[in-house]
């Protein structure tokens, strides 16, 4: 047995279902009070006497800086292991909401929730959990790992953001902030179930055994299906940040209660446990380009009647249960058809620069959001933007090719 085979075989009590289990609740502590933050909006916007479009630019860094961190935290993980990353990361981000309960200028609200946040997750956010999870369970567990990992951040979207209502209507929003920054401290206990060996030889037939970070990039880049996959996903940051941070402000201001938007938000989480466990057991039976092209044209269309049927608590909540099955059900065949393509060696650093392109749509949908609000005292242009995205995405997948990359076999000595 090879020294890379005995560091890639798990301790005892690591096995599938522990790794898995560990992977989805880091994934759910790491993406809950990100997606809460939308609950912190009005409070702090009317206490500081801020327009939206500040509280608006300071997430729309975090989401950028987030998909900036991405493609380096992969590969850092990939290099020399999860553990490290996710440690620093979870530091970072507990760092970032502390500092944010008590930003008192708009810059000071930019490097703490933008910047220590935005890096924070790129170092420990389910993105991360895929990662690891690609190398530590078995292949034929792998897509539905990704859907459970992917569904799991969906609860923590679906448990903190009534709690960060609750939090927020009996203690006050800084308060609420502080209690998030401890929770995230439990990530780093979690996270040993997650410890990958240093980089392995790829798993694609005929790979290079020593592929280095520059060939693989290049190799991804060069490759047309990769670049597809990456524009595609480019609509999904754009959807979903938009929707986080300023759905309930949008549900405020066409008469509903603040209860509405956290509970909208909650039902989109719930309902994305379900999506995306299902788009990651449909991706081993349907082609993926398939799975994602119907989820883009679906969200296009539910937004379509969201914007244009009467406000009511009713017709918020059904769009947040449709809106949920459509949430992050994109990242199971994103994720697989990287790992499908290229293996999993570099299947942290990969994935990440998809996610950078999601990120890349996530500041402009928050900053946009936020922007046109101050411009026209209306969300109007955006959700109609998010519309024509959706469609767009829905053609780009289509031509996806869904196989191993051809490679030529190394040269015998």
């Amino acid at each position: 047995m090879t020294t890379s085979e005995m560091s890639i075989r798990p301790v005892v009590w690591r096995t599938p279902a522990v790794v898995v289990l560990c992977g989805c609740l880091i994934a759910l502590l790491s993406f809950g009070p990100r997606s809460a933050v939308g609950q912190f909006l009005t409070p702090m916007s009317v206490e500081k006497g801020w327009g939206r479009d500040i509280f608006s630019f300071a997430l729309a860094i975090q989401n950028l800086l987030w998909g900036v961190g991405q493609p380096f935290a992969g590969a850092i993980a990939d290099r020399f292991g999860t553990v490290r990353v996710l440690w620093v990361g979870a530091i970072i981000y507990a760092l970032g909401l502390a500092w944010m309960a008590y930003a008192d200028t708009p810059t000071n609200l930019t490097l703490s929730a933008g910047v220590l946040i935005g890096f924070g997750l790129s170092g420990c956010s389910f993105t991360l959990v895929i990662g690891a999870l690609g190398k530590l369970v078995p292949e034929n567990w792998r897509s539905l790992a990704f859907g459970a990992g992917t569904g799991a951040g969906s609860f923590g979207q679906f448990l903190f953001s009534p709690l960060a209502r609750l939090l927020i209507d009996q203690f006050g929003w800084q308060s609420a902030l502080v209690v998030f920054a401890g929770v995230m401290l439990l990530i780093l206990p979690l996270s040993l179930a997650l410890a990958t060996p240093r980089a392995e030889p790829s798993t694609i037939k005929n790979a290079p055994v020593t592929q280095s970070v520059v060939q693989a990039l290049a190799e991804a880049f060069g490759h047309r299906s990769y670049v597809l996959l990456v524009l595609g996903f480019f609509t999904c940051g754009f959807q979903l940040a938009f929707i986080t941070v300023h759905l309930p402000a949008y549900l405020i201001d066409r008469g509903l209660s603040t209860q509405t938007g956290a509970w909208t938000i909650g039902v989109i989480g719930l309902f994305n446990i379900v999506g995306s466990i299902y788009s990651g057991w449909l991706g081993n039976r349907v082609p993926k380009r398939y799975i994602l092209s119907v989820i883009y044209l679906a969200r296009a269309l539910a937004v379509v009647a969201f914007v244009l049927l009467p406000a009511s608590a009713t017709s918020a909540i059904i769009f947040g249960a449709v809106t949920g099955l459509l949430w992050l059900s994109t990242v199971p065949p994103t994720s697989g058809l990287v790992a499908l393509m290229f293996g999993t060696r570099w299947l942290a650093m990969l994935f990440g620069f998809a996610f950078f392109s999601h990120q890349v749509g996530g500041f402009l949908g928050v900053w946009l959001g936020g922007v046109v609000f101050e411009r026209t005292g209306s969300y109007d242009a955006v959700w109609w933007l998010s519309v024509l995205f959706g469609v767009l995405s829905a053609v780009i997948n289509l031509p996806i090719v869904e196989k191993p990359v051809a490679r030529v076999a190394p040269a015998p000595a």
